[in-house]
């Protein structure tokens, strides 16, 4: 590991103030930077701990929920309001890693953690644009069966690892973030970046913002919802696919829904073209199949991952029925 200087950040100002620099990055609960510093794929000059912002989980008078990114992922699982009206984050955070390591990660750091791809894990043994960019993708011809089928490039086919912003994505989340700059607020669905050909940057955040918290809309048919992932193991690991999904029932037919793909792509998936076919639609098996063939119409498998879009549709199927029929629990 390479020597670093560290600070604690106690209020916010002090840390947009203290996090100015290129070589300063911001420490919560250090469950993925401190791995990426041990292997030196992440070698900053300065750590600035964030871990003892403000850490609350508070309902808005319009009745969204603002979630501290410095709250930890056990703890918005475990969350009353989280578990009533929308289970499905709270089961994508309880699918993903372990006990231990969820009592630590912080939501913020979730949020920013990079991939899992092996070859990008692998800085004496492969060539990853993620990591060094132009230096090729080993992924591409290599084993790559958990790689990306939607989104990926020629510079990268890795998948973005988290359970929590699948489900974030599909809750329609907004991400609050300080910097320099000052306050801003973005999409969740447009935080992460398409790989294109700079797959070495993650995020659209610019040097010195911080992640300060997440916003959850009211959704009203937000707890009709939850999450499936289809893994190797039945723990601790990650998605080949997953499904965070939500359903409106109008009578025998779907009024509204929201579905979002894990494990598929460079960023968490938000199914925009299944949402519309399904709208106003039937409750069928043949509907959510269909609706599952179009979103992924474009994919374009690799050797190793050809299975993924009939997975995810099959996937996709079977928890919508689950939703429409009352099964989901």
């Amino acid at each position: 590991m390479t020597p670093f200087a560290y600070a604690r950040a106690t209020t916010l100002d002090d840390a947009v103030t203290m996090g100015a620099g290129d070589r300063t990055m911001f420490l919560g609960g250090g469950t993925n930077l401190v791995d990426l510093m041990r292997e030196r794929l992440a070698q900053p000059d300065r750590l600035i701990d964030v871990s003892a912002l403000p850490a609350a989980i508070a309902e808005t008078g319009d009745g969204a929920l603002m979630i501290g990114a410095a709250v930890r992922n056990t703890a918005l699982a475990e969350h009353p309001l989280v578990r009533s009206r929308y289970p499905m984050l709270s089961r994508a955070i309880l699918a993903g890693a372990s006990a231990q390591i969820r009592n630590m990660a912080t939501v913020g750091g979730n949020l920013l953690q990079r991939t899992r791809c092996t070859y990008f894990y692998d800085a004496e043994g492969s060539r990853c644009n993620k990591r060094e960019p132009g230096a090729g993708c080993d992924a591409r011809d290599g084993f790559n069966r958990i790689h990306a089928v939607l989104g990926a490039s020629d510079a990268c086919v890795a998948t973005h690892p988290s359970d929590m912003c699948v489900a974030l994505s599909a809750l329609d989340a907004v991400v609050h973030v300080a910097g320099p700059q000052g306050h801003r607020t973005l999409p969740l669905v447009d935080l992460h970046r398409l790989p294109g050909d700079r797959p070495d940057r993650d995020t659209v955040l610019t040097p010195g913002e911080l992640v300060t918290a997440v916003e959850l809309p009211p959704l009203r048919f937000g707890a009709n919802s939850t999450y499936r992932k289809v893994r190797d193991r039945s723990s601790y690991a990650f998605a080949l696919v997953s499904v965070a999904a939500a359903v409106e029932m109008a009578g025998d037919r779907i009024g509204d829904v929201r579905i979002a793909f894990g494990g598929v792509a460079h960023k968490p998936w938000r199914a925009l073209t299944a949402e519309a076919m399904l709208r106003g639609g039937p409750a069928t098996a043949q509907a959510f199949l269909a609706a599952g063939q179009a979103e992924f119409a474009d994919a374009q498998p690799l050797r190793d991952n050809g299975f993924k879009p009939a997975l995810a549709t099959r996937t996709l199927a079977a928890v919508l029925g689950a939703l429409t029929t009352g099964d989901a629990a």
